[in-house]
C-alpha cells in the first residue's frame, strides 16, 4: 500500500494521456502524529478539503468539460495523498471520454475519482463536481469574528528571531471572554520533499477558561516558517500544542493554504463534533474564493 513518495514528488514526471489510478501516492498519517505525540483515539475529528480547480474530461462527442472538483477526506483516514500524485492522476481524466453530456461526463468523473481516493486512502472519501459558474457560499475571510493578530497591539514591535517549531513560545493567558477568535495571514511552511512554500491563512478558536495571548501565538505561527511539514501535518501540529499548552474546552483550527499547481488543501482539526467551518467541509457546498486563494 506505500508507495515510495520520490516516485512522482521532486521528479519530472510525463503527464498521462489516459485514466491512471496508479500514479496516485499514500503518505501514512501515523509518522508525523507518532512524531508530535499525538496518539489514537485521536484528540480531534475533522477533515481535509480539497479543491481541485483544473477538473476536466470528454463526453463520448469528445466534447470537453470544465469545472471545479471538491474532495473531502476524513481526519481518521490512516493516509492522506501527495498533492503531486493526486494533480497528474486528476488530468490524466482529461482525454477521457466518460459520458453522453457535460453532465453525464463529470458524474462518472466524480464517482471514479471517489472509488480511487477511498481506496487509496482506507476511508470514505466524498468528491463533488461543480461548474464553472456554480454558486458559492460565503467566504470565511468574512468571518468578522476573527482578529487579525499581526494587527494586535505590540505585534509589530516584538522582536521575531525564531524560525523553528517551538511550542515554548506560546503563551497562555485568563479567558476574558467565553470564546476567542484569531487568525493570521503569515502561515508559512515548506514541503517536506521539494522545500517548496507553502503559504496560507490559519483560523483559531478557543473556548475554555485560558485563552491564548495574541501576540506569543503571532510568534509561534511564525516560528513555522522554516519547518518542513505537509499541510495537514501542520494543521494537527498547532492544534496540539495549544490543547496541550491551553487545556481548552474546545478547540478548532483551519489552515487555508493558496493553491499550487491548480490545488489547495484546507485541513480543519476540531475538538467537538461542530466547527466554525461546517460549511467548507460539507461536500455539496462550494465557499466563495478571495484573491489570495
Amino acid at each position: 500500500m506505500e508507495k515510495d513518495i520520490n516516485s512522482v514528488l521532486g521528479h519530472t514526471v510525463t503527464y498521462p494521456q489516459n485514466y491512471q489510478p496508479d500514479i496516485l501516492v499514500p503518505i501514512p498519517r501515523h509518522t508525523n502524529r507518532s512524531r508530535v505525540g499525538i496518539s489514537t483515539p485521536l484528540p480531534f475529528g475533522g477533515v481535509d478539503v480539497w479543491h481541485a480547480y483544473e477538473a476536466s474530461c470528454l463526453t463520448n462527442s469528445g466534447l470537453p468539460t470544465a469545472g471545479l472538483l471538491k474532495i473531502v477526506v476524513p481526519a481518521c483516514s490512516p493516509f492522506i495523498v501527495e498533492s503531486k500524485s493526486l494533480k497528474l492522476y486528476l488530468n490524466s481524466f482529461n482525454m477521457e471520454r466518460l459520458g453522453r453530456t457535460a453532465a453525464e461526463a463529470n458524474t462518472q468523473m466524480a464517482q471514479t475519482v471517489r472509488r480511487d481516493l477511498s481506496r487509496l486512502l482506507c476511508a470514505d472519501v466524498a468528491v463533488n463536481f461543480f461548474n464553472c459558474d456554480a454558486p458559492t457560499a460565503p467566504t470565511p475571510e468574512t468571518d468578522s469574528r476573527f482578529s487579525v493578530i499581526e494587527d494586535a497591539p505590540g505585534a509589530a514591535s516584538t522582536p521575531i528571531s525564531c524560525y523553528s517549531e517551538s511550542p515554548s513560545l506560546l503563551t497562555p493567558i485568563d479567558a476574558a471572554t467565553k470564546t476567542q477568535f484569531l487568525k493570521s495571514h503569515l502561515l508559512r511552511s515548506n514541503c517536506p520533499v521539494t522545500s517548496q512554500p507553502d503559504w496560507g491563512t490559519i483560523y483559531v478558536a478557543i473556548e475554555g477558561e485560558r485563552h491564548v495571548d495574541p501576540v506569543s501565538l503571532l510568534r509561534y505561527i511564525v516560528s513555522l516558517r522554516a519547518e518542513n511539514h505537509f499541510h495537514e501535518e501542520i494543521c494537527e501540529l498547532v492544534f496540539k500544542r495549544l490543547q496541550d499548552a491551553l487545556a481548552p474546552g474546545s478547540l478548532s483550527i483551519m489552515c487555508r493554504y493558496t493553491r499550487r499547481g491548480g490545488i489547495d488543501i484546507t485541513p480543519i482539526r476540531h475538538s467537538v463534533p461542530a466547527s466554525p467551518w461546517d460549511s467548507i467541509a460539507a461536500t455539496d457546498n462550494l465557499t466563495m474564493r478571495v484573491d489570495r486563494m
